[in-house]
């Protein structure tokens, strides 16, 4: 009977999730609630943990992020990875995506793609390179820079579920970081061979010959860059780094009195107070009102992160509660001898939720309670590289409709995209490596 349960319960949790992707945005959080409703009403189940110290660093991050963005930080680094692009241009298929990683990683979203996606498909098409390659390899490291990035949703998110385990922010970038890398590069070359060269592209001749296929460009400006715009860089730069370096050397954090006795500033909090301050002074040097920061993409998309989080996390949260002896005695043994099924967990679950952040809470506690190291589930962590399985991410559409040549498509089968086998390359070398990474850790 109580297997039952949880299956009907599971059932009504995927569905929900569901209902959620399908209304896209915020609904998955929505609908988590209401999930949640259904669990106290109709089946007397106790709300679950709501992961408030992660909602609350992704609002500070994204309040930061959002003024960089209003005072130009963001075309300042855009234009700053368009030199890099431009400067190796038969080697587009490698340093499009290592650079998209990289920026996207240390901005703490991927929606950096979105300016950089004009210039590699320039710079891919006039050096008749396969936009698909650079394109779908870039879209993809995007994503998989969230897991690599110090200020990003899902690593609040990771860093909350570790930290009590005494595994720190940087014992987790030190395996995903170099295995991401790695996973690029095998990426690249395998992506290297994939489809014909432009010229014998039969798609591409057809769209060519029938005029739907315009010249390359001469270039793709960027924005005009401002001192203030190098400023809020710098600023949200410095507010990154100290944030490693507090990680790295614990002595950074400041030592407080609680409850009577010296206690070291928790460094969740401390991630929140930095991201903050750093607002705080783009607001004050940067010439940008506050009151505008609530107008900018990176915030509003951050703040629909929040609420998705807040909805779907609980909802799982609620779920494994009620049920976490069950899960975790029917998953133990299998997990202990292959522990590798997490990654599969987590891929999936991205897959449907079309969320880092969702996957890691709803996953990695299960990790937790079956006793994995903190290093292993770092190291399994990249999986979450799957919310790009389906092809229903806006990156992914508007690379499919920026690539006029037409090499870069979603197959009449849908799951054929030209995305699917940087998702597959990106789990399998990140995973893989970092497993060995976190083995020689051990």
């Amino acid at each position: 009977m109580d297997n039952m349960m949880i299956y009907v319960q599971g059932a009504m949790v995927i569905a929900l999730i569901a209902v959620g992707v399908h209304f896209k945005g915020m609904a998955i959080g929505l609908f988590g609630a209401v999930g949640v409703l259904l669990f106290v009403v109709g089946f007397g189940v106790a709300p679950g943990s709501v992961p408030l110290s992660a909602m609350l660093i992704i609002m500070a991050v994204v309040t930061a992020a959002g003024s960089m963005q209003l005072a130009g930080g963001i075309d300042y680094l855009v234009s700053l990875a368009q030199k890099v692009i431009r400067r190796f241009p038969r080697q587009i298929t490698y340093v499009a995506p290592l650079t998209t990683f990289g920026f996207c990683a240390g901005a703490g979203t991927g929606n950096i793609y979105y300016s950089l996606m004009p210039v590699i498909y320039e710079v891919a098409h006039a050096n008749k390179v396969r936009p698909e390659r650079p394109l779908a390899l870039s879209a993809t490291a995007g994503q998989l820079a969230i897991t690599s990035s110090p200020v990003s949703a899902a690593t609040a998110a990771m860093v909350g579920l570790l930290a009590p385990l005494g595994f720190k922010i940087t014992d987790i970038l030190s395996i995903t970081m170099p295995a991401s890398i790695l996973a690029i590069i095998a990426g690249a070359f395998i992506m290297n061979m994939r489809g014909k060269e432009l010229d014998d592209d039969p798609e591409y001749q057809r769209r060519l010959a029938a005029g739907e296929v315009q010249p390359p460009a001469s270039g793709v400006e960027a924005k005009p860059v401002t001192r203030e715009g190098k400023l809020s860089a710098l600023l949200f730069g410095a507010g990154v780094i100290f944030i490693i370096c507090a990680g790295i050397f614990e002595e950074l954090r400041p030592i407080v009195l609680a409850k009577g006795k010296p206690t070291e500033v928790d460094l969740s909090q401390l991630i929140q107070i930095t991201m903050l301050t750093v607002a705080a002074a783009i607001v004050a040097f940067c010439k940008i009102k506050a009151s505008d920061i609530v107008k900018s993409n990176l915030f509003d998309s951050g703040m629909v992160a929040v609420v998705a989080l807040f909805g779907v996390a609980w909802m799982a949260n609620t779920f494994i509660g009620a049920h976490e002896k069950t899960i975790v005695d029917g998953l133990g043994e299998l997990a202990k001898q292959n522990p590798i099924m997490i990654a599969f967990a987590l891929f999936a679950v991205a897959a449907i939720t079309t969320s880092q952040s969702s996957a890691t809470f709803s996953i990695i506690p299960i990790g937790i309670a079956l006793g994995l190291s903190p290093a292993m589930l770092a190291a399994m962590w990249p999986a979450v590289v799957g919310v790009f399985f389906l092809p229903t991410n806006g990156a992914q559409i508007a690379t499919v409709e920026l690539d006029h040549t037409g090499t870069t498509r979603i197959g009449a089968a849908v799951i054929n995209h030209s995305f699917l086998l940087p998702v597959i390359i990106f789990t399998l070398v990140a995973v893989g490596c970092g497993m060995l990474i976190a083995v020689t850790l051990k």
